[in-house]
């Protein structure tokens, strides 16, 4: 017993002495794996933002076409929906090419960084399968981000509908795309971007969306001059079933474009989720109320209308406000964006077709804006740290200044370019009296 109890000290004082050395080796495998934890992919997170991209195309094609195409007249729908189909394809290609480059590689520091990014990932040369951004594969973040460049430029189809030739269309969304929708999302949502650095808050795209796109809208349309007959005989959409749908459409993609712009299936995108059915709610029931009190009546159109304006407003503030503050600001834009429709259209006597400077233009105003109060902790958001009400209202504005100018001043230089490649912009008055279905396609969407 004796000499077992010796060994048995002898051992244990040995496995004392190896103590140190075990520990010491044993540290740089597990330094390896919390490395290694960091970069693992999250299966959960991938998954959510798989079904994200995919309902914020559905948004597009074909919820946004039907959108547009119930409104318009019934001899120009094939025209709207060809464009927005059409639209999207072209943005997707230039998005891989070269739109993703632009909008997120490039360098942190130096140079033009702070406006733009550069070639570096030119067709997404340096970009492979097992590129992970965050906890996703990089090539997941791409797809989410192609949708979100792709709607905001068939959002200002609904700007220049029924009159503008189709190859001017095209034209005109790429050049705007290249040189206004790339340098406002690398400005905002770039680590290098001058606003992300500034602390703007878009959480899923006021800014670099629809304030973006409904300001590119009222310069087009400005530019064309108003459809035949506008002012002096009724418009009227053709397919209110139709806006129904799309407008429906729009808002299932909407959980995509803003619960998705968590980039994981976590407490924000639940908090986004919740605010991306509240304020849209808010908003269809402030338009038709509004409507009550001013026309007599509460419409259909106002209905749907009152909820993508609540969208619009949201858009930015999804993940930074609490779920009162969306419902507040939900309505404040229903509220603005009926004034800014049948009345600030009306006095100013553009033909924004389809309202997109006054649902998503002043709707985004409304909503990047409105962030900078709603974010603030005492009224139940989530604003980032250091936040105060005061400052974030200013870095706010600025952003909203910025990207009505830039965007404007693209949308106008585009408009003159595609003038001069086209011979005009416009299609003959035949062409538009016949409707563009078959002036421009040569089919007609009702026998």
């Amino acid at each position: 017993m004796k000499t077992s109890k010796i060994l048995g000290s002898a051992a244990f004082a040995s496995l004392l002495l190896a103590l140190p050395a075990f520990a010491q080796d044993a540290a740089a495998p597990a330094a390896e794996v919390v490395e290694e934890v960091v970069a693992t992919i999250d299966t959960g997170d991938t998954a959510w933002m798989f079904v994200s991209t995919i309902i914020v195309i559905l948004m597009t094609i074909p919820g946004l076409a039907l959108f547009y195409g119930g409104l318009v007249r019934a001899k120009n729908i094939l025209s709207v929906l060809t464009q927005v189909f059409g639209g999207f394809a072209l943005i997707a290609l230039l998005w891989v090419a070269y739109g993703y480059s632009l909008a997120f590689a490039g360098p942190t520091e130096g140079g033009l960084s702070a406006f733009i990014g550069d070639f570096s990932n030119f067709f997404l040369t340096a970009t492979t399968p097992d590129s992970v951004s965050g906890t996703l594969p990089e090539l997941v973040f791409i797809c989410f981000q192609l949708t979100f460049a792709c709607i905001t430029s068939t959002l200002i189809i609904g700007g220049i509908a029924e009159r503008m030739k189709f190859g001017a269309v095209m034209a005109f969304l790429a050049i705007w795309f290249t040189f206004s929708y790339l340098p406002i999302a690398h400005m905002v949502w770039s680590g290098a971007g001058l606003f992300f650095n500034m602390g703007a808050l878009d959480f899923a795209g006021g800014t670099v969306v629809h304030i973006n796109s409904g300001v590119a809208a009222l310069v087009a349309a400005i530019v064309l001059g108003p459809r035949l007959g506008y002012m002096r005989e009724p418009i009227a959409p053709h397919n209110l079933v139709f806006v129904f749908i799309g407008a429906s459409l729009l808002w299932v993609g909407w959980f995509g474009f803003n619960a998705g712009s968590a980039l994981a299936a976590n407490g924000t995108a639940a908090q986004a989720f919740l605010n991306t059915i509240t304020a849209p709610a808010a908003g269809a029931i402030a338009w038709a109320l509004g409507e009550k009190i001013t026309r007599g009546h509460a419409s259909a159109l106002g209905f749907f209308s009152g909820a993508v304006a609540g969208l619009v407003a949201i858009t930015p503030a999804a993940g930074f406000s609490g779920t009162f503050g969306a419902i507040v600001l939900g309505a404040v834009a229903g509220f603005v964006c009926l004034w800014a429709v049948v009345t600030l259209k009306p006095m100013l006597k553009y033909d924004d077709s389809l309202d997109v400077f006054g649902i998503h233009g002043i709707g985004g105003i409304v909503g990047a804006i409105g962030t900078g109060i709603v974010a603030d902790p005492s009224l139940g958001g989530f604003g980032a740290e250091g936040y105060s009400m005061g400052g974030q209202l200013v870095i706010q504005v600025l952003a909203v200044g910025v990207a009505i100018i830039w965007s404007a001043v693209v949308a106008f230089i585009a408009m003159l370019i595609v003038k001069a490649i086209f011979g005009g912009a416009r299609v003959s008055e035949s062409a538009e009296t016949d409707g563009l279905d078959l002036s421009s396609h040569g089919e007609r969407a009702y026998n």
